[in-house]
């Protein structure tokens, strides 16, 4: 991976998600798809959505998705995500995606990839939007 400014940049937030890029999710000349990398930072926004709502809740819009550098089969991703916004029933979430080579050539230096925003609201067993509680380990409301 090629050395840019972004490397100088640190992940914002907590690390929710990590895995490896592998050949079934990579076109013809080795490089992931970004609907691949888009899903696996829905899943980590979701995790944090449902950790911090402390139940079910649900994607429901994807905003400034910014694809920075390719990802490589190999590539182990980082999903870092930093809770932006919480409203009474939604919240915004800001993820960053973070990449390095470990399988074929480690490098010790990762580079953001990927960044986006997703809301989410908290939903009830029916699916309808559901108010939840502060959460002292998230937010609390002022």
């Amino acid at each position: 991976m090629e050395e840019t400014l972004e490397t100088k940049r640190e992940p914002q937030g907590v690390q929710v998600l990590r895995t490896l890029a592998m050949p079934r999710d990579a076109n013809p000349r080795g490089d992931i798809f970004g609907g691949w990398l888009l899903s696996q930072m829905d899943i980590a926004a979701g995790l944090m959505a449902s950790e911090v709502s402390q139940g079910r809740a649900v994607t429901v819009s994807v905003d400034d998705v910014v694809f920075h550098q390719p990802v490589a089969v190999g590539d182990t991703i980082c999903v870092h995500a930093h809770l932006l916004k919480v409203g009474r029933t939604s919240m915004d979430i800001h993820l960053e995606v973070w990449a390095r080579g470990l399988v074929c050539a480690y490098e010790a230096e990762r580079e953001l990839v990927a960044e986006g925003m997703f809301r989410y609201v908290a939903t009830d067993e029916e699916g309808r939007p559901r108010p939840f509680a502060d959460n002292p380990a998230y937010f609390t409301r002022a």
